[in-house]
């Protein structure tokens, strides 16, 4: 099969590989979910493309670099500041999209997503300038071995951690004490007219999530995780609510002694290891994660010293 390739030069090689590596890492890492985002075509033509640029931005700063063009470096960085637009333009489109929600996503799942994409064709550059470099500094085939394991790294890229991966996620008792509305021991809110609790206990499913260490409390405690929690409820299973009515919207309550979480959802469909299945599925916000088991100053608290 050599011969197929005879006719390029290996800069030429270095490049169409390193485009082609680049192209299928991003489509790789392109996925529309429950989560609608982003759309089935449009958008994803949108990504699908800045990806293309971002490979052949990758692939050829190889060659350039080699002959010294070092002017490719500035074409580089004015990539990374329009791909910084692309986080924006994502942050603007989903802000927009925030007014229409029934349950929003919140301000820290946006900035995760807007960020999740501009990440990405960061990840399309290197993979694109590595295959690239390995085509024209070592052989062709090598490149494109190196390029089919680099796909599929990409696809383990797609996502980080599940709240599943995290804490469990157990089935909750709804009661009323009075007014008040608690799942098992957990407070929830005061329902003030009789109509809403019983339309609540009808239609309405607990649920408590229980942290499996400290790094996790801290971010089941993070207003952000909480609220993406109750939007992929109402994204995936819908939502028995509408305008106007405050007292039928899905919530969460944090337990302050342990940390554990007390939800309340209301779903059209009340199918309860759908919800479960759900809350384990969603993921863990970059911006909600803490690890306070790293504390540096433990060692100051048992007599250490800094090295």
């Amino acid at each position: 099969m050599e011969h197929w390739f005879s006719w390029l030069d290996s800069y030429t090689e270095g490049i169409v590989v390193g485009v082609a590596v680049g192209f299928f890492v991003r489509l790789r890492m392109l996925r529309t979910d429950y989560r609608q985002y982003p759309t089935y075509l449009h958008g994803q033509l949108i990504h699908i493309s800045l990806g293309f640029i971002a490979a052949g931005m990758g692939a050829v700063a190889v060659p350039a670099l080699i002959e010294k063009q070092y002017t490719a470096v500035t074409f580089l960085a004015l990539a990374a500041q329009q791909f910084r637009e692309v986080r924006n333009m994502e942050r603007e489109t989903l802000d927009k999209l925030e007014q229409d929600e029934l349950v929003p996503r919140g301000a820290s799942y946006i900035e995760g997503i807007a960020l999740a994409f501009e990440g990405r064709n960061y990840v399309v550059i290197m993979a694109a300038f590595l295959s690239s470099l390995i085509v024209i500094e070592v052989n062709l085939w090598v490149g494109i071995v190196l390029g089919m394991v680099l796909v599929g790294v990409a696809g383990l890229l797609r996502s980080g951690k599940y709240l599943g991966q995290i804490a469990s996620v157990e089935l909750g008792e709804l009661r009323m004490e009075g007014p008040s509305l608690y799942v098992n021991d957990i407070y929830l809110m005061n329902i003030g007219l009789a109509d809403n609790r019983k339309r609540i206990m009808k239609h309405g499913i607990g649920v408590v999530v229980s942290p499996a260490s400290k790094d996790s409390r801290i971010t089941l405690a993070n207003l952000g995780q909480r609220q993406a929690i109750l939007h992929d409820l109402s994204v995936v299973l819908g939502i028995f609510r509408d305008t106007g009515e405050p007292s039928l919207i899905p919530l969460s309550k944090r337990d302050m002694e342990d940390g554990r979480l007390g939800i309340l959802c209301l779903p059209e469909e009340k199918d309860v290891e759908k919800v479960l299945q759900v809350i384990r599925s969603v993921p863990v916000l970059e911006s909600a994660v803490r690890i306070p088991s790293e504390d540096p100053t433990k060692q100051f608290r048992r007599g250490g010293k800094s090295g």
